[in-house]
């Protein structure tokens, strides 16, 4: 008994040590500064390259973690080229990029002293991420480091209880202690040797709990988030931390992240979460796989992608664009060439979404509005039946037009908003876009 009321102490002490998270005035400016910024690059790269088969690649075809390991001798990216991956996201309207440093496969992405199991250790030798902070501080891009909770390479990660990585021949007896140390180490490193990093973007929590859409979703390890939280806002109290648990946001998290799907949508079946008060962020891929996949050709087209960042928007979110670079470090053309298109959009129509927040009408069938402190913009994505559009609010109108364009449209203002004569509007492109100018 005396056991049992010990355990349900230390529970409550756990509970109420989390609860008690109060963001810093720097967290909460570069919270504001993310919501601002809307638009970032996702960066699935690392030894799974070389397999050209995605980056689950191991757990997917079973394969021991000694031969796994043999990738050290073949992965050398010799085309890496920071300048060109940041210039990329920079050309595409993009204002952040977050890059894998430790994927399931527990392979580091920089010069670890935690592991052997890293890219200097390969013929490459070099540390890209010392490369990638670097440019990004020289052309203004903010830089995020995804980091994965899981491992299918390490003993020490609580293997026997997780879900995923069961063939990869591990035997000796799991320790979260230690391995709760290794990540400790391994987040110091990325917190104290990369200057400012804006968010820790976790993934993995899933692999402790049970599959999407369960009635239990409770975790079968207690992560100790208290500690790896409080380690990170102490080294960085502007980090935001994220993490991609599918689950309501834990105290301690400074953003909520969607995968594969808008908030509110779940097309994908990872996202059951409702949308919290928390920034948010959708990250989604540009084709089917999120690391370099040879056989993968179904790209997103330009269409989608604009109609995909604006519909974020519409819902108060960021768009998380990912591209998987190949094993020689070079992003594929696919990937370049549209988001070059994504970029004269960007430019075009970027004032209707950078700085914004979700407008005074929700996400419709056809399309969604954004606001910023002067305008309200109403983004048409597909054709309306009726001829008017009634935007709901209290305004002060001195101007209604087509982005763009020179074409002003006729409006009414009512008592509880106004009344836009759409009738003359011809859909254009992926975004027909009218803005609202107040006095």
């Amino acid at each position: 008994m005396k056991n049992f009321i010990l355990s349900i102490l230390c529970l409550l002490v756990f509970s109420a040590q989390s609860q008690t998270y109060t963001p810093t005035k720097a967290n909460i400016i570069a919270r504001t500064t993310f919501q601002d910024n809307k638009f970032g690059m996702f960066i699935h790269w690392g030894a799974f390259s070389v397999l050209g088969d995605g980056e689950w690649v191991m757990n997917n075809k079973e394969i021991n973690k000694d031969d796994y390991k043999k990738l050290t001798k073949v992965f050398n990216p010799v085309d890496f080229d920071a300048a060109k991956w940041v210039s990329t996201a920079k050309n595409a309207g993009m204002k952040y990029i977050v890059l894998i440093t430790r994927h399931h496969d527990g392979f580091s992405n920089w010069d670890t002293k935690q592991s052997d199991w890293k890219i200097t250790n390969t013929h490459y030798k070099q540390d890209p991420l010392k490369l990638l902070a670097a440019e990004c501080k020289k052309q203004g891009i903010k830089l995020g480091f995804y980091y994965s909770l899981l491992d299918w390479t390490r003993d020490d990660y609580p293997y026997e209880t997780g879900r995923t990585g069961k063939k990869s021949g591990r035997t000796a007896k799991s320790n979260y202690d230690a391995y709760l140390k290794f990540m400790k180490g391994q987040l110091t490193e990325l917190l104290t040797n990369y200057g400012d990093i804006s968010c820790i973007w976790f993934d993995g929590h899933w692999d402790q709990t049970n599959p999407e859409g369960s009635k239990d979703r409770s975790s079968r390890i207690n992560w100790k988030y208290d500690e790896i939280y409080s380690l990170i806002h102490k080294l960085q109290p502007a980090c935001m931390i994220g993490n991609n648990h599918h689950l309501d946001p834990i105290p301690g998290e400074d953003f909520q992240m969607f995968e594969q799907d808008l908030p509110g949508q779940n097309s994908s079946g990872l996202s059951f979460q409702t949308a919290s008060a928390l920034p948010l962020e959708a990250c989604i891929t540009m084709n089917d796989a999120w690391g370099f996949k040879i056989t993968d050709r179904n790209y997103k087209t330009y269409n989608n992608i604009i109609q995909t960042l604006v519909g974020a928007a519409g819902r108060n979110a960021n768009l998380l664009l990912n591209v998987g670079p190949m094993a020689n470090g070079e992003i594929q053309a696919e990937f370049r060439d549209t988001l070059a298109l994504v970029g004269k959009w960007v430019k075009k129509f970027g004032a209707s979404i950078y700085g914004t927040r979700g407008g005074p009408l929700g996400p419709q069938i056809w399309g969604v509005t954004t606001q910023d402190s002067k305008h309200v913009y109403v983004h048409i994505l597909n054709k309306r039946n009726q001829s008017g559009l009634f935007i709901p609010g209290s305004y002060k109108v001195q101007k209604v037009g087509l982005m763009g364009t020179n074409t002003s449209l006729p409006f009414s203002v009512r008592k509880n908003g106004v009344l836009i004569d759409a009738r003359t509007v011809t859909l254009s492109g992926p975004d027909t876009v009218i803005a609202i100018d107040f006095q």
